[in-house]
């Protein structure tokens, strides 16, 4: 393939009389992590539901070159897009085991479950340790493993993450970085939001900054990185230079670029 694997086109978000995204263009190109980050309520949760359907949206959602509007979101899921939700919605009763037996009832995929659970049994190892756990009773991380195992039991090309970081010790969050990238390797194609602007910009290729509904700032994560508004605004840090050096302690490095 060689356009965008996502592209979305003007995409306008509303509830109500609140506009929660204006007119949003951005792509994800095959085998890269873009990341898009910004304030909480800059609109970046509504975004990713507006792509995946969860919400309506004013615009176009085009997937592997196929219109998404007309598609539900099992038909989306269906055709290799995914999304791990911020609150990442497990059903904290089930255990772990059957929490990602259903990423894969969703899809029909029944006898094909087993397969797909030792792979998402051997890149999450843990999860295999707690496979009669109750969901619930898990931690922080290995809540997050549980909902990127569950989404990658329909196998997507394509995985949109909500806030992956969120509530995690920052050991934890290297932990799930490392394994964002490994997806990323493996071929899955990542559409990252994130308020922890430092970490997402550290393992991304190409970056989007959103406020208030608009993309206001875009390109290399690099780029991003050393911009004084980012710097300002989102890294925390006085200066260029402590910038580049908080980057290079971060765990996994970026590869190439994306448009």
């Amino acid at each position: 393939m060689t356009g965008p694997l996502l592209e979305i086109k003007e995409l306008t978000v509303v509830y109500g009389k609140a506009v929660a995204v204006r007119g949003v263009s951005l792509s994800v190109a095959p085998g890269a992590i873009v990341t898009v980050i910004g304030a909480n309520g800059a609109g970046k949760s509504s975004l990713l539901n507006a792509a995946m359907g969860l919400v309506p949206g004013l615009g176009s959602v085009v997937f592997d070159g196929r219109e998404q509007a007309a598609l539900p979101v099992e038909g989306r899921v269906s055709g290799g897009l995914a999304l791990v939700p911020e609150r990442r919605e497990l059903f904290a009763a089930l255990s772990v085991e059957d929490n990602l037996r259903l990423g894969a009832f969703r899809l029909g995929m029944h006898a094909a479950s087993a397969e797909r659970l030792d792979r998402v049994y051997a890149r999450f190892p843990r999860l295999r340790e707690r496979r009669g756990q109750r969901a619930g009773t898990l931690s922080g991380g290995e809540r997050q493993m549980l909902a990127l195992g569950r989404a990658l039991m329909g196998e997507p090309s394509m995985l949109m993450l909500d806030e992956p970081s969120l509530g995690l010790a920052p050991q934890i969050v290297r932990e799930i970085l490392h394994m964002i990238v490994g997806l990323r390797d493996s071929g899955v194609s990542i559409l990252l939001v994130e308020q922890n602007a430092r970490a997402a910009l550290d393992v991304s290729d190409y970056g989007y900054v959103m406020e208030l509904g608009k993309i206001t700032l875009e390109g290399t994560a690099g780029e991003l990185a050393r911009d004084r508004r980012v710097i300002d605004s989102y890294l925390g840090l006085g200066g260029r230079e402590n910038a580049q050096e908080a980057a290079s302690s971060q765990t996994p490095a970026r590869k190439g670029t994306s448009a």
